[in-house]
């Protein structure tokens, strides 16, 4: 009877803590999904903690990423054995790995423009949709038997490899120094606050499609920095590469340069709906969603008539910018917004209170561990406003004035600022002290 090819299994064993805190099982998840996945391919697992070789242990984890004929490589809880055993992987095998990944958490930069099958876990620890998830990664497995397409990045974006001659290398060090000019022109234009002068740059480029990914990054932050939002999308739609476009990052500015161009777009809430769905939640994600129903209700709170959408849509844009806090304690903009929310609801939600002081905390220890920027200063004037300590809003704002890089980011604190005073003016408060930090504001937004 003739042996079934072998499958390698990459991943964390026993139970791990993901990054939002939940703890699972790891094991469980082999058991019930992956080994009997890799079963139904007609292939033999084979995980390195079922191994009862002696001696050195580098030695068959060695060997069995370079002889199994294929394997499954679970990148959850970002376990730094996996991702170095992964990247041995894709250094000697051109094909035939399959990724696969706990949905809910995001993967690294270097990863998630890699095609994975994500697999969730309900409250409880069970895996969700078990049966159709174990049939998808059958499914993927047999599809790597009869194509054994690429899936290394490596062996699927440097031409040659590993045959690399002096040639290569020479090109390679060309391309380096043309990527340091144009990104310097970039950064002069910037500066300038030109759009000619970016679209120049744009033009001299050529073909996006053959430009590396850190020039295409450097272009379409620099519209975003202008707030040339309509050239942003343009880009994503009709000029850049596919996985320079499925990249986490690039789909957020992608959502953010929607929401700017038709605010509360629902486009722009179904691109960052995908990404969770497909990349799993985070922090910084749920911060541009909350953004988007936060514009939507400003838009239907104008509208005659429409007082109970309005405080739905109000309602939503809070839970949203709170579950990105919540996500992730060290991110303050999700949580200075949802406190802003807060106060403007009447009455003022009685959450906020106790949640003030955890932004406030979180701002000042990231203040502490990175270099501050305009976001941390616009974020301390924002709760000095909150609670009303005018000594403490002026410090904050002589020192984000300073710190703004992009035209967008004052226009941002103005729309919060003028927010809460409105919703205070309506109470019958005191509001006069707080215009003076939209006017300076505004001054540098111009």
């Amino acid at each position: 009877m003739p042996r079934k090819p072998l499958c390698f299994v990459l991943m964390p064993f026993g139970t791990k803590t993901l990054a939002d805190n939940r703890t699972v099982d790891f094991n469980y998840a082999y058991k019930q999904l992956i080994k009997p996945a890799i079963e139904a391919a007609d292939l033999e697992p084979i995980r390195a903690d079922e191994e009862k070789t002696d001696g050195i242990i580098h030695k068959p984890m060695f060997e069995r990423l370079i002889l199994c004929e294929y394997a499954v490589a679970d990148l959850s809880a970002s376990n730094a054995n996996v991702f170095y055993e992964l990247g041995v992987r894709h250094a000697i095998k051109p094909f035939t790995t399959t990724l696969i990944f706990e949905g809910t958490n995001r993967l690294p930069f270097d990863v998630n423009l890699l095609r994975g099958l994500p697999y969730y876990f309900d409250e409880k620890g069970l895996l969700k949709d078990l049966e159709a998830t174990k049939k998808q990664l059958t499914d993927k497995l047999l599809t790597a038997k009869e194509n054994q397409d690429k899936d290394s990045p490596v062996f699927q974006l440097l031409e040659g490899f590993p045959e690399i001659d002096q040639l290569k290398t020479d090109v390679f060090r060309d391309q380096i120094e043309y990527s340091e000019k144009i990104k310097e022109e970039l950064r002069k234009a910037r500066n300038n606050k030109s759009k000619e002068e970016i679209k120049a740059i744009e033009k001299e480029l050529g073909n996006l499609k053959d430009q590396e990914a850190g020039i295409l990054v450097n272009l379409f932050l620099s519209y975003r920095s202008i707030e040339a939002f309509e050239e942003m999308i343009v880009l994503v739609e009709e000029k850049f590469p596919e996985h320079i476009c499925n990249t986490v990052m690039i789909r957020e500015q992608y959502a953010f340069a929607l929401n700017r161009k038709n605010k509360g777009s629902q486009e722009a809430i179904d691109v960052l709906n995908k990404l969770i769905e497909e990349r799993g939640a985070s922090s910084e994600t749920y911060g541009l969603l909350g953004r988007i129903y936060k514009d939507r209700w400003s838009l239907i709170s104008k509208q005659a008539g429409s007082e109970l959408e309005a405080e739905s849509v109000l309602d939503q844009a809070i839970e949203t910018y709170n579950k990105g806090f919540s996500m992730d304690w060290r991110n303050a903009f999700p949580g200075i917004n949802a406190v802003s929310l807060m106060e403007i609801k009447n009455p003022p939600d009685e959450r906020k209170n106790n949640l003030l002081p955890i932004v406030k905390f979180a701002v000042e220890q990231k203040m502490k561990t990175k270099t501050p920027d305009y976001w941390d200063y616009a974020t301390l004037l924002e709760i000095a406003v909150l609670e009303k300590n005018q000594l403490a809003a002026k410090e904050a704002l002589k020192k984000s004035i300073p710190a703004i890089r992009e035209l967008w980011e004052p226009k941002s604190t103005i729309n919060n600022l003028q927010l809460i005073r409105e919703a205070r003016e309506k109470r019958g408060e005191d509001v006069k002290w707080q215009l003076v930090y939209e006017e300076e504001l505004q001054k540098k937004a111009k």
